[in-house]
């Protein structure tokens, strides 16, 4: 899902700015290797640049280009990014996207301790199998994403602070402040609700979408 809205990229001159909620679209690749693949890199290929890819990773591409536009446009992402925008501004659906991976990766009725991590590890055998169809900059990235366990992190206080910093890190025009943290620690039950609102409406679209664009392609 996009770190803010392509208006707002627009706006702020922002557009190279990569998500760093990778859980989300992971699990919504329904287990297919390919379409995990597109789904993954999608932020990293530019353009014309997808069509140098398997039509199956092209859908995935795309796939992961129409999560983002139905979660920008959702209520409860609108929702959860207001809690957020005092503090980090035009940066709110960035920080919104990873408390989204957080309750995704606690969501009882999605994963078990046990199976998160279990999942976590098939995707990132999965990228490494297709490693040299990934961009460069997203192969660089790989082996932290692995070693760190990131998708598999979320699920923790701590990850997720970590993932906030990586937020930091990657934004040009945005000082760290542990405000954001308060804030989501102060509102988790808020930003509970609007994953609870928000991830059943993406799981059923993307799914959709899925079988719309492999007819398409």
């Amino acid at each position: 899902m996009h770190l803010f809205s392509k208006q707002q990229a627009k706006t702020n001159g922002l557009a190279q700015f990569i998500s760093m909620n990778y859980l989300a679209h992971a699990y919504l690749s329904f287990g297919q290797t390919d379409i995990l693949i597109g789904n993954m890199i999608s932020d990293y290929v530019k353009g014309k640049r997808k069509f140098e890819y398997p039509p199956a990773v092209q859908t995935g591409i795309m796939l992961h280009r129409n999560i983002d536009t139905f979660t920008d446009a959702h209520p409860a992402t609108k929702q959860a990014a207001a809690l957020l925008k005092p503090v980090v501004g035009a940066y709110a659906g960035a920080f919104a996207d990873v408390v989204y991976d957080h309750f995704l990766a606690t969501d009882v009725q999605r994963f078990t301790d046990e199976s998160l991590n279990a999942f976590a590890h098939r995707t990132y055998e999965a990228l490494y199998a297709a490693y040299d169809l990934l961009p460069e900059r997203f192969r660089g990235m790989l082996p932290y994403m692995k070693q760190q366990n990131w998708l598999y992190n979320y699920r923790t206080l701590s990850g997720i602070e970590s993932s906030f910093g990586g937020v930091f890190r990657r934004a040009k025009y945005l000082e760290h402040t542990p405000a954001v943290y308060n804030v989501f620690e102060k509102q988790y039950e808020a930003f509970r609700e609007c994953y609870n609102d928000f991830f059943p409406a993406v799981y059923a679209y993307t799914a959709a979408q899925l079988e719309l664009l492999k007819k398409d392609s």
